[in-house]
């Protein structure tokens, strides 16, 4: 069974269309007016081996904040209807990334609990135009609508773009491990509850 989902949210705000593939080969297409979200994102799909397609047309005359919010959201969204009931999954997922000075640790668990704990302290305001308080708001966007447990941990840099891209390599190296299919839990909900 395909594991793809597309998903739409129109606001006064934003008009974002994403489209997934969990069982992808890390194809990316990115056309949302936030260059350096755009360069985050394509790290998700390489590392996570996703294939991502997101457009967004947005309030950007403002600045990028409702835009960066909103993909984050519509991308939960399309997790959750691309994952399906989580029969089968590993469920956990986890990665440390380097990049030369840097090193971020994140952690996923698909937990039908949304929760959001991250501790980073970037060293600049901004990355480009970007204003890092926003990845922030991507990640809480995600997880309230992902429905997942999500820790990231910035555990040493100085450089903002490289804290930054451990980030979202990592988050990406985590999403592959969690929704990869365990042929040993075929048809198995991975929870002593029965349910997630």
């Amino acid at each position: 069974m395909a594991r793809t989902a597309s998903v739409e949210r129109n606001t006064l705000e934003t008009q974002i269309t994403v489209k997934i593939n969990l069982d992808g080969t890390g194809k990316s297409n990115f056309d949302t007016g936030v260059p350096f979200l755009e360069h985050m994102m394509d790290q998700i799909a390489r590392h996570g081996l996703i294939d991502l397609d997101i457009t967004c047309k947005g309030d950007l005359h403002i600045d990028d904040h409702h835009t960066v919010e909103d993909i984050g959201i519509t991308l939960g969204q399309a997790f959750a209807e691309a994952i399906g009931d989580k029969k089968g999954i590993v469920r956990y997922g986890h990665s440390y990334v380097p990049l030369d000075e840097a090193l971020s640790r994140v952690v996923i668990d698909f937990s039908g609990r949304p929760g959001l704990d991250m501790k980073v302290d970037f060293t600049r305001a901004a990355i480009g135009r970007l204003d890092t308080q926003l990845f922030w708001e991507f990640f809480q966007g995600f997880v309230n609508h992902a429905k997942v447990t999500l820790h990231i941990d910035n555990l040493k840099g100085f450089n903002a773009h490289h804290q930054a891209e451990t980030i979202f390599k990592a988050f990406g190296r985590a999403l592959r491990m969690a929704v990869e299919m365990d042929p040993r839990m075929a048809g198995v909900m991975p929870s002593t509850k029965g349910t997630l």
